[in-house]
């Protein structure tokens, strides 16, 4: 069940893509939703970043990221007008209370914690976009030129949660072919059957490291110059998806620097655009990060798109 949330290589475009690409890519969507705070570009984000997410085969894991996401999205936005009083749009007053005082929920104390639970979603939804299209090796060696032992370590750590969970899978099949049935008997019965499952689960991750041990020390680990299994090759489509997420980049840096972008929340709620240029900059940002979705669809329906890229 947890498998979906970890990496799965299934080829598609969006895994195809260079790490140092899908890494600038993630990259950007993140940087852009902490620095905005207009709710278009959050919504917008939001709304790109789903659309990589489909493209990545993703919507499945999508799912179960935003059953904890949406309850927490929801918590921030009741909890934000109950500690937030500012604001000079009243929609309703309370009594005097003995110790909290009196009750006041404005329209832009609403909206601001609307737009932050709309900001965590992106997050989620980021991350998830991280997991569905970087391979964790990949993404780890790009830093091993001037890590390698750092990077080494912290990929072997990030690897032993999803290792460890497909070993758990295997164990368990194993012991119920052999006729261990895990949801019959007293709980004390069932409990000691599921410690059985850790005793063994511990016993080969010893023999993993061991032999992971031994597979470096083959391979002299650390006696020489890093040595390649795969080489990533940077190709045509690496270039337009790495444009896309640099022109983006450049959009906000531009927009927020002109001010076009911004957005007020208090004292009044300022207007959604606030300039003849706003909806031209929000075109820019959104359309140059939803070009990788864009080639992966284009890329999946025409062969000849596909073999140029």
């Amino acid at each position: 069940m947890l498998q979906k949330f970890f990496y799965q290589e299934k080829g598609l475009f969006l895994q195809s893509l260079h790490p140092a690409v899908s890494v600038t890519f993630t990259a950007v969507l993140l940087v852009q939703t902490v620095i905005f705070t207009h709710p278009l570009y959050l919504a917008g984000i939001l709304v790109v970043t789903f659309l990589a997410i489909w493209e990545a085969g993703g919507l499945a894991a999508w799912e179960g990221y935003m059953k904890v996401a949406l309850w927490m999205a929801a918590l921030v936005t009741a909890i934000n007008p109950l500690v937030n009083h500012s604001g000079n749009t009243v929609l309703w007053e309370g009594p005097d209370l003995p110790l909290s005082g009196r009750p006041i929920f404005t329209v832009e104390a609403i909206s601001y914690g609307a737009a932050m639970g709309v900001r965590l979603l992106d997050m989620v939804s980021v991350f998830c976009l991280f997991n569905l299209i970087v391979h964790p090796d990949c993404f780890f060696s790009l830093f091993s030129t001037f890590a390698r032992k750092s990077a080494l370590a912290v990929s072997l750590a990030t690897r032993l949660l999803p290792v460890m969970f497909a070993a758990m899978q295997n164990i368990r099949e194993a012991q119920q072919l052999r006729g261990v049935d895990f949801s019959k008997g007293t709980l004390r019965e069932r409990a000691a059957k599921n410690a059985s499952l850790i005793n063994i689960l511990l016993v080969s991750s010893l023999e993993d490291s061991l032999q992971l041990a031994e597979a470096m020390h083959a391979r002299a680990f650390g006696s020489g110059p890093r040595s390649r299994y795969r080489r990533d090759v940077f190709r045509p489509r690496d270039g337009i998806c790495l444009a896309g997420s640099i022109f983006s980049l450049g959009a906000t840096i531009f927009g927020l620097a002109r001010g076009v972008g911004s957005y007020t929340y208090f004292p009044e709620l300022s207007s959604l655009f606030n300039s003849g240029a706003s909806l031209p900059a929000l075109a820019a940002v959104l359309g140059g990060l939803a070009l990788p979705a864009l080639l992966s669809w284009g890329c999946n329906h025409c062969h000849y798109l596909k073999w140029k890229t």
